[in-house]
């Protein structure tokens, strides 16, 4: 009722008229006058000084009328947001990050036979490093996130593990190396080191990959899969990649070997993120479908 009453107020003093104030609300001259008499015993004040049929603001009817404006101007904008917020909530969603480097099928095919099952939901997706992926789960930006491990597992987190993906480097035909079964990063160290990342993530994947895996000679960075297996070809450096699924058939130019470190292929362990606070049915079912192409 207290709202009510100060958007007839508000109406009064805006159209300077109890008469307009009370077609532009929908109600009569008389109902919108009681609304207004009501206001004033409520807030034990007079705001309007009325003479014959004129009237003008009292020092507190003014300091209300401005004050009140800011109130429901600022009602409106979340009543709007919150009518928004509600109706796209309605249209169910699910927004997926994955890796830059990932050229494999696997989730494409994935994507394909959950929006078969599920064409109800709208399904979107964006591809990043770690960190960037990382920060968008936490700022609730995507709903889940396939990705490396690289951190110690948090509580506040379903952490789904999919696989242990074997590490390779791509390396051109050129290359003296490329005659060799595995490699070491030892062996590389002469060789830079071409990853795939945006610029802004440029210098956390470079100390993930020189203190971590143990490449220690320069490095090169490529915006894509495609634009660093150009450079491989053209005997710029070498290119490391895991066998996440299905690893993208390679130029012929190009030979892939098996990274080592002492006597033992080099893995890495790939799972799904998702918020516990946030953990539905979709997320379930689509990382569900996406670990079954993964096998």
């Amino acid at each position: 009722m207290f709202l009510r009453q100060m958007t007839y107020f508000v109406a009064v003093v805006k159209y300077n008229s109890f008469t307009e104030a009370a077609e532009q609300c929908y109600i009569s001259q008389s109902a919108i006058s009681q609304q207004i008499n009501a206001l004033e015993k409520e807030l034990g004040v007079k705001l309007l000084q009325r003479k014959n049929r004129t009237f003008h603001l009292t020092l507190a009817g003014d300091y209300f009328y401005q004050h009140c404006q800011t109130i429901l101007e600022e009602i409106d904008r979340f009543t709007n947001e919150t009518r928004r917020i509600g109706e796209e909530d309605a249209e169910e969603h699910l927004r997926v990050g994955y890796l830059k480097w990932y050229g494999g099928s696997e989730l494409q095919n994935a994507i394909a036979d959950f929006s078969e099952l599920y064409p109800e939901v709208s399904l979107s997706v964006v591809n990043s490093n770690h960190e960037s992926l990382y920060h968008l789960l936490l700022s609730g930006e995507v709903d889940l996130v396939l990705s490396d491990q690289r951190r110690a597992f948090s509580n506040d987190y379903v952490n789904h593990h999919l696989l242990y993906s074997d590490c390779y480097v791509e390396i051109s035909n050129r290359n003296p190396l490329s005659n060799q079964e595995t490699v070491t990063a030892n062996q590389l160290k002469q060789t830079p080191c071409i990853i795939v990342a945006s610029k802004d993530q440029r210098e956390n994947e470079q100390e993930f990959y020189r203190y971590t895996l143990g490449f220690n000679g320069s490095f090169l960075f490529v915006e894509s899969l495609e634009e660093g297996r150009l450079m491989v070809i053209n005997n710029r450096g070498f290119m490391p990649i895991e066998s996440v699924g299905s690893v993208s058939q390679h130029n012929l130019s190009i030979q892939r070997i098996p990274l080592y470190k002492g006597k033992e292929q080099l893995k890495r362990n790939y799972c799904a993120f998702w918020s516990k606070d946030k953990s539905n049915y979709y997320i379930e079912e689509f990382t569900a479908i996406l670990e079954k192409h993964l096998y």
